[in-house]
């Protein structure tokens, strides 16, 4: 490093490299109302790499190693599903997938990064984080994901191209360019981010996969509540795909949450999302399981979320959560975590997926129980 500033504390790091990451063991008992109980277990081990080349360029990698056993690893094509990965380069391969035990490793991140002044480039694949509300998420057109996927913080990265320059001390230009093997599938978008009288506020604009898109996004507060919202239009580039009709739809979401502070730290976030013209999927293990886009966060035209936690000890924290989607199927989960030390957390995660005979949670409804601990380093 070698010069005078990298000798002062604080201004740059005392090496040129940091590794960390965590190990996570969790058992899942799976308890649905007409079918024989499951138990499904999964070591899920991560590294996260940064090497700072110069002090304007670094490279990034973050890898998962994933072992399944248990009677969903036993099930047809499980190994396959494990493997999927999405991107223009496949980077996850299955190392084992033998007598119902399926090992997998993925790059999830792995990327080059310029800055200099107020420009910064990157490439490769990472997270496009374009989402200003913290629950669903329509502005986020590169990095969708699942509300009920807890056990994946870090959320999946795209390949992509990403150009961004700082026009002042609160607003910023993007441009972004996914590439696809099918050139249809392609994706390219801009955003503009800019404050206004506190208010941060965005506006997006490009192509998503078959879609054109045209969004906006605030988020700001009201006497102390936070509140956030983001609406995208999506507008087919085709008429069909693979022998299904493509209709233009508008995603809007609205988020309040509020922290009463105090000593149990209590806080509560409210949302409802409204999809135009949503896709069903054919079942429920579909729509929990396959990897969304910011067109299909839900399959019902209305959905709403709620939850509230707060703080049992200094230690231990306990989260209500409960999500209702107009087709009368619902979700209620409970959440606890604790810290045994200080690298060291227990995770117990209770989720209820129900709702009438009719509904898409209904018809298979079920009850799922996560036990979990994890070291982090």
């Amino acid at each position: 490093m070698g010069t005078a500033q990298a000798q002062i504390p604080g201004l740059e790091p005392e090496q040129d490299w940091d590794l960390t990451g965590y190990v996570k063991y969790m058992a899942t008992g799976n308890f649905p109302d007409q079918q024989s109980n499951g138990l499904d277990h999964l070591i899920h081990q991560r590294f996260n790499l940064e090497y700072r080349v110069t002090p304007d360029f670094r490279l990034n990698a973050g890898m998962r190693n994933r072992l399944f056993w248990g009677d969903t690893a036993e099930t047809p094509e499980f190994g396959r599903l494990v493997e999927l990965d999405l991107g223009y380069f496949d980077l996850s391969t299955n190392w084992l997938d033998k007598n119902g035990i399926v090992g997998n490793s993925q790059f999830d991140r792995l990327y080059v990064n310029w800055d200099k002044d107020d420009w910064q480039l990157r490439g490769g694949r990472f997270r496009i984080n374009w989402a200003m509300t913290a629950l669903w998420n329509p502005n986020d057109i590169f990095n969708s994901y699942s509300i009920y996927d807890f056990d994946y913080e870090e959320r999946s990265g795209t390949d992509a191209l990403m150009v961004s320059r700082k026009l002042d001390f609160a607003s910023s230009a993007e441009v972004v360019y996914s590439p696809s093997e099918d050139n249809k599938l392609e994706s390219y978008a801009a955003r503009y981010l800019f404050n206004y009288q506190g208010w941060d506020i965005q506006f997006i604009a490009g192509k998503a996969n078959l879609d054109r898109v045209i969004g906006a996004g605030f988020a700001g507060d009201i006497k102390g509540a936070g509140f956030r919202g983001e609406i995208t239009w999506f507008s087919p580039t085709r008429d069909e795909w693979r022998g299904e009709p493509l209709d233009s739809t508008s995603v809007s979401t609205l988020e309040l949450d509020y922290s009463f502070g105090g000593r149990r730290n209590w806080m509560t976030r409210a949302s409802v999302m409204y999809i135009s013209e949503p896709l069903a999927p054919d079942n429920a293990l579909l729509f929990l399981n396959l990897p969304l886009t910011a067109r299909t966060l839900s399959f019902t035209e209305w959905s709403w979320y709620t939850d509230a936690g707060f703080d049992i000890t200094p230690l231990s924290r306990l989260t209500f959560s409960g999500t209702y989607y107009n087709d009368d199927s619902f979700f209620l989960g409970a959440s606890n975590t604790y810290s045994l030390a200080d690298d060291w957390q227990l995770l117990a995660v209770l989720q209820r997926f129900d709702g009438s005979n009719e509904s898409l949670f209904g018809q298979t409804a079920s009850t799922l129980l996560f036990m979990q601990v994890r070291w982090s380093f």
